[in-house]
């Protein structure tokens, strides 16, 4: 975090540790007022309901912002397997339910060989891909019908850390482009009882890591 406070149109890159909530839109809303910059963007949605890392840039390095969301990204979380909901995490209400009580830890911990590697992802229904020009999630909180192509993902590392039925925690290192959330609902539909994200914090972009960001609060009492 800068110890000083910025000028206008000064090239930084800010980690921001993203509140629970918040869109990635309303954290460059919010500095962009509060350090008085006229340009800041930031480098890699996260969906309001999980927090985490959030990379904004001012000034002349948001000619870097595509270079940033090029890299892998760490990410640790929670999913409930036996439910599933339309966004594939906590947006809309579960819609379906099945019995868990047969499930092993063998069998549980072998979905992150199923899912290692380059995998074909279909991206939510509930996301901000565009589908004939338009966001998918403008369509699906309308209830149409949206067709996603899928696309090719990269799981670097993919972990179980904790198992604690109907939960499992994850730690999941990735490329660009990667869907948590799809791979909450493809997990769910592996071990036949469905799943859905409860949980998820972004730890890592590239060589940023989560520990050295600060909180909006931090970046803003230095203005």
């Amino acid at each position: 975090m800068s110890e000083t406070p910025l000028k206008v149109d000064e090239a930084k890159v800010l980690l921001v540790n993203k509140p629970y909530q918040w869109t990635s839109f309303d954290v460059v809303k919010k500095l962009r007022y509060a350090l008085k910059v006229k340009k800041i963007g930031h480098a890699g949605t996260l969906d309001p309901l999980a927090t985490g890392l959030l990379i904004l840039c001012t000034g002349k390095m948001t000619k870097q912002i595509e270079n940033f969301q090029a890299q892998e990204k760490e990410y640790t979380g929670t999913f409930v397997l036996g439910k599933t909901t339309p966004s594939f995490d906590l947006e809309t209400e579960i819609d379906s339910e099945k019995d868990i009580e047969h499930l092993t830890e063998e069998k549980i911990k072998s979905v992150t060989t199923q899912f290692s590697g380059w995998i074909d992802q279909i991206p939510p229904v509930f996301s901000a891909v565009k589908v004939n020009g338009k966001r998918a999630y403008k369509s699906a909180r309308k209830g149409d019908h949206v067709e996603i192509k899928s696309r090719k993902v990269e799981i670097k590392e993919f972990e179980i850390t904790r198992i604690n039925l109907p939960e499992i925690d994850f730690r999941i290192v990735c490329s660009k482009g990667t869907y948590i959330r799809s791979i909450a609902r493809d997990v769910g539909v592996f071990l036949e009882v469905g799943a859905y994200l409860s949980a998820l914090c972004r730890t890592r972009i590239g060589e940023f890591k989560l520990e050295n960001a600060s909180t909006i609060d931090e970046i803003v009492s230095l203005q």
